[in-house]
């Protein structure tokens, strides 16, 4: 299973993309059973599992009860070294080049490469920007880093040029798990229009009118999570309109 040559396939055709992202910190096993029935009978692209601190050790069990329930692809979305399953289909290998962190732009990556190796995944290099999303999110706490400002458009477009120089493979902005607001739509296309490689925007997505919106200023990928805890609901409503 190629994950990113089917994103690519995808972008390159125009279809928009849906991932739903699952915290197993957040999640009972009856709540991740009932979001993967849902999400399967849906139709998204992918899951994403991950969070930015875990209290428990149920990364294995969350990811083995979706792929007993669910033909979708199952990517981590890692908040730390620690966040590593080889039963996963592919790995988000993140690199925080919206900070200026060096822990979080290659000093992690060092210490958990053998690992992800060993797990045999499939490694998809992603530049994850920050975005200010209204308030302080436990991703920027935990990475000790500023987000972009929420108006800063040439900042976002011009880091988000980097990392594809980079060789970075996704462009993943974030405005963090609960953000108060979502990322500006002007940003978006700022960003979308002077990169080639598929962009990701996850945070702050609570309505299908948000999700058009946000796809038609030119993400390829949304990313929803919090969204989905109370209201499921909400994964037909958007992939309604990417239908």
């Amino acid at each position: 299973m190629d994950i990113y040559k089917q994103i690519l396939e995808k972008a390159s055709k125009g279809k928009k993309q849906l991932c739903v992202l699952l915290d197993p910190d957040k999640l009972t096993h009856a709540d991740t059973q009932n979001i993967t029935f849902v999400a399967q009978d849906a139709g998204i692209d992918c899951f994403f599992i991950g969070g930015s601190l875990f209290t428990s050790d149920k990364i294995d069990e969350t990811i083995i009860s979706v792929k007993e329930r669910s033909t979708i692809p199952v990517v981590i979305f890692p908040g730390n070294v620690l966040q590593i399953s080889s039963h996963a289909d592919a790995i988000l290998f993140l690199s925080l080049i919206s900070g200026r962190n060096a822990e979080m732009l290659i000093g992690k990556h060092v210490i958990a490469a053998p690992y992800i190796r060993e797990a045999g995944m499939e490694v998809i290099p992603t530049g994850y920007m920050l975005v200010d999303g209204g308030k302080q999110t436990a991703v920027s706490y935990m990475s000790n880093s500023l987000p972009i400002p929420y108006d800063k458009n040439d900042i976002a477009m011009c880091t988000a040029l980097a990392g594809e120089m980079l060789g970075l493979k996704l462009i993943y902005m974030d405005a963090g798990s609960g953000a108060e607001k979502n990322i500006s739509l002007s940003m978006v296309e700022k960003v979308k229009t002077n990169i080639k490689i598929p962009l990701v925007i996850g945070g702050g997505i609570c309505d299908a009118y948000t999700a058009k919106d946000i796809f038609n200023a030119g993400a390829d990928i949304l990313v929803i999570g919090n969204a989905v805890e109370n209201n499921s609901s909400l994964i037909y409503d958007i992939m309604q309109i990417i239908k």
